[in-house]
């Protein structure tokens, strides 16, 4: 029976990456797409990084009953929804999965699969290399958006916060000053099943 590993860290800790990496080289775990409302970044991809979906759509899926977890995040450039959607992606009896999202969604989605079936892997990265990150990667962008990533930065200080992370039961961090290195680790706890 498989198994949800689930990533997770605060914006800019490399998490996309190292998600990315762990996608090529245990391609016998699938990946689960959630669903957002936010426009897409340059280069990413609809049903890649996430399915972008209208708040229409949306909608229809809370109707449905299909909705597992929903966070809403009031940006600077208005209120922008993810959620993860039970549409017949998991099955369990096939194979593991990979999975990214917030602190939040990890516990939503450990409550809806069961503890047993959802394994937490967290990403951190010292606080002045992920600032100097975030800024680096949104003024790669065709139109930054600093003060979203402000936001995000300091938000991201509380929804991860020690207490938060206590409560969630995450013990074990990864950290991601050396991707490779960090990749390895994950990579080895996952195989030898110390995770």
């Amino acid at each position: 029976m498989g198994q949800i590993y689930y990533i997770m860290g605060k914006s800019a800790s490399g998490k996309d990456t190292i998600f990315r990496e762990l996608k090529e080289r245990l391609p016998e775990l699938r990946t689960i797409v959630l669903y957002t409302t936010r426009p897409a970044r340059a280069g990413e991809r609809n049903g890649v990084e996430y399915f972008f979906i209208s708040e229409d759509t949306l909608n229809i899926y809370i109707k449905e009953g299909k909705v597992i977890e929903l966070r809403t995040y009031n940006t600077i450039h208005g209120a922008w929804k993810y959620a993860t959607i039970d549409d017949g992606q998991v099955k369990f009896d096939e194979t593991g999965y990979l999975m990214m999202g917030t602190l939040e969604s990890y516990a939503k989605i450990r409550e809806y699969y069961g503890s047993g079936q959802v394994v937490p892997i967290y990403i951190e990265v010292e606080e002045g290399e992920r600032l100097l990150r975030a800024v680096l990667r949104e003024r790669g962008q065709e139109e930054p958006k600093y003060a979203e990533l402000c936001r995000r930065f300091l938000a991201d200080r509380e929804d991860f916060s020690e207490e938060n992370l206590e409560k969630a039961g995450i013990t074990r961090r990864f950290c991601n000053t050396d991707r490779l290195q960090c990749i390895e680790e994950i990579i080895g706890e996952i195989r030898h099943g110390k995770l």
